[in-house]
């Protein structure tokens, strides 16, 4: 599998640097931010699995990126890292949705047996969600099926549905080619056939209704990859 990338907000320059380190020594794929707008930046737009989160930051609070991180990937694994370890500090960081919290000063050996668990744990993260609303109609993911305000309704593979439902739960970004391949395929781009996902996006907008020349629910980026441009979650 591609090595996992992660996302390190830390404004202390010699700890992130000892961070990322170990991290890319252990196989992982570090991406940095050391302030509030380069961590919230990259918390939002950045394709990674987990982030490691500083609260102490220049411009900001870090859990204000906590919370702008969670509306654009309900399911995204995060471990805070901070110096503020009291208890209300560890209370309210859970409660917006960490996943773990790391009180400094901490070991890296004890911080990298926290990341593969928490990666571990939340790779398949159920999320109780049942449909995903797009313009014109719902996708029902207990049913596996298209539902359309004039009542018709469309069956969906098990593919479709859940290339559907993780580019819906991580709607307000971009998802690449590669990070669809490795979450909803399971496979490293190399081994993938380059049109694999261009193939059934096509097919899902024929499903869907959207226009291929002029889409306006499966959203394509050029050179980034896809958007889900529907509603909300139900």
């Amino acid at each position: 599998m591609p090595a996992r990338r992660v996302l390190v907000v830390e404004d202390d320059a010699a700890i992130r640097r000892g961070v990322v380190d170990a991290l890319r020594f252990q196989g992982y794929v570090p991406l940095e931010a050391a302030t509030f707008k380069d961590a919230l930046a990259s918390a939002t737009r950045d394709s990674f699995e987990l982030l490691l989160l500083d609260l102490v930051l220049p411009g900001g609070d870090g859990l204000d990126v906590l919370v702008e991180a969670r509306k654009a990937r309900p399911a995204l694994p995060v471990i805070i890292l901070t110096a503020r370890g009291q208890e209300d500090d560890r209370v309210k960081g859970l409660r917006l949705g960490a996943d773990d919290y790391v009180v400094k000063p901490f070991s890296v050996k004890e911080l990298l047996a926290r990341v593969e668990a928490v990666l571990r744990r939340s790779a398949e993260r159920p999320l109780d969600v049942e449909e995903l609303r797009f313009e014109g109609g719902v996708v029902d993911l207990r049913k596996c099926e298209l539902r359309f305000e004039d009542g018709a309704a469309e069956p969906l593979s098990e593919r479709e549905l859940e290339l559907l439902r993780y580019l819906g739960l991580n709607r307000e970004r971009v998802v690449s080619r590669d990070e669809l391949l490795q979450r909803v395929w399971r496979l490293p781009a190399s081994l993938a056939r380059t049109r694999t996902v261009d193939m059934h996006v096509a097919r899902l907008r024929d499903k869907l209704r959207d226009d291929a020349e002029s889409p306006r629910i499966l959203l394509t980026v050029r050179g980034k990859g896809y958007r889900f441009a529907g509603g909300g979650l139900g």
